[in-house]
C-alpha cells in the first residue's frame, strides 16, 4: 500500500505486512516530527497508519540517533574548550607553537576524561537501576498488595477513578517483570536500561566526538602555514573563527533532526553559543596578558 502526504509532496513509502527496514522506521519517525512541527494532523494520521500496517510502534531513533547526545555533546564540549584555549591565548598574544601545545595536549586530555567519565557515569547508574530494580521485584514478591496498593494510590492521585485504578494495576500486576519496570518509572523515576546497551561505544563516541571536534580550531594552526608559511597569527585566528563558526553551526542543523527545532534555529543557537565562549576567552586572555606584561612575548 502507497500513502501519500502533503508534507513533502511525495510518497512515504510502501507499507509491508512483515515489517519495515529500520531506516523506513526512522524516516517515518522523522516524519511524524515534522508533521507535528507543521501542525499537520492529517499527514500524522496517515504516518500512524503507515506505522499499524507495517506492525511496527517502536518509535526509538537507529544507532545514530541513540548516540547522538554523547556526539553533540562531546563535539561542544570539544570545540568550545579548543577554541576557549585558542581565543585566549590569542588575547594574550601568545605564539603559535604555545597555541598548538597547550590545545592539542589538552583536548586529547579532556577527551580522554570525557570519555572515561561518561563510561564510569553510566555504568554507576545502570548499577543503581539495575539494583533498585532488584529491590522492587524482591518487595513485589514478599509484599504485593503493598505494591499493588501504591500504585493503585499513585494513579488514583494523577486523576483516575479508584476503580478504573485498581483495574489497570492489577491487570499489570499479572506480568512481574513488566509491573516492576512500571513501578521503577512510577515510584522512583528511574527508566530502566536496555541491557543491551552499550556502554563502553558510548564512551568511545564521547572520546572521538571531544577530540575530533576539538581539533577543528587547532588544524588551521597546524595545517595553513605548511600551504600558506608568510600568514601571520592574526591571519590564523581568523581562520580558526571562520572555522569554529562553521562547525557550530553545522553541529547545530544536525542536532535539529532529533529535536523539534528547525536547523537554522538550532544552527545560529550553536553559533551564538560559541561566540559568547570565544569573546570571553578573548577577552580574559587579553586582560591577564596585560596584568602581567605577557603580551607578544616569544613564549609564556
Amino acid at each position: 500500500m502507497e500513502i501519500h502526504t502533503h508534507m513533502n509532496g511525495h510518497s512515504n513509502g510502501h507499507a509491508s505486512g512483515n515489517g519495515i527496514h529500520p531506516t523506513e522506521k526512522t524516516s517515518l519517525v522523522q516524519q511524524a516530527q515534522h508533521a507535528y512541527r507543521l501542525n499537520d494532523v492529517e499527514a500524522s494520521r496517515l504516518i500512524h497508519q503507515q506505522k499499524f500496517e507495517a506492525k511496527t510502534h517502536d518509535e526509538t531513533h537507529d544507532s545514530v540517533g541513540d548516540y547522538v547526545k554523547s556526539m553533540i555533546f562531546g563535539g561542544l564540549d570539544g570545540i568550545l574548550t579548543s577554541f576557549a584555549i585558542v581565543a585566549g591565548a590569542a588575547g594574550g598574544g601568545l605564539p603559535v607553537e604555545v597555541v598548538m601545545v597547550l590545545g592539542f595536549s589538552n583536548i586529547f586530555a579532556d577527551a580522554f576524561s570525557m570519555g572515561m567519565g561518561e563510561y564510569l557515569s553510566s555504568k554507576a547508574h545502570n548499577e543503581f537501576v539495575f539494583k533498585e530494580k532488584e529491590r522492587e521485584s524482591w518487595e513485589l514478591q514478599n509484599f504485593r498488595e503493598g505494591e499493588i496498593k501504591e500504585m493503585i494510590d499513585i494513579y488514583v492521585e494523577r486523576g483516575m477513578e479508584p476503580d478504573d485504578a485498581e483495574d489497570v494495576v492489577r491487570k499489570m500486576s499479572k506480568y512481574d517483570d513488566f509491573f516492576v519496570n512500571v513501578m521503577m518509572v512510577e515510584e522512583l523515576g528511574l527508566q530502566v536500561p536496555d541491557p543491551n546497551d552499550d556502554i563502553v561505544k558510548e564512551g568511545v563516541v564521547m572520546f572521538l566526538s571531544f577530540a575530533g571536534f576539538g581539533a577543528m580550531p587547532l588544524l588551521g594552526y597546524a595545517l595553513i602555514p605548511l600551504c600558506f608559511p608568510s600568514l601571520g597569527p592574526s591571519h590564523l585566528f581568523n581562520i580558526a573563527c571562520g572555522v569554529t563558526a562553521l562547525t557550530l553551526f553545522i553541529m547545530g542543523a544536525v542536532k535539529s533532526k532529533f529535536s523539534t527545532r528547525g536547523w537554522l534555529h538550532s544552527g545560529l543557537e550553536m553559533l551564538v553559543l560559541g561566540g559568547i565562549c570565544a569573546v570571553m576567552a578573548y577577552e580574559i586572555g587579553h586582560l591577564v596578558s596585560s596584568l602581567v606584561g605577557a603580551g607578544d612575548t616569544e613564549g609564556i
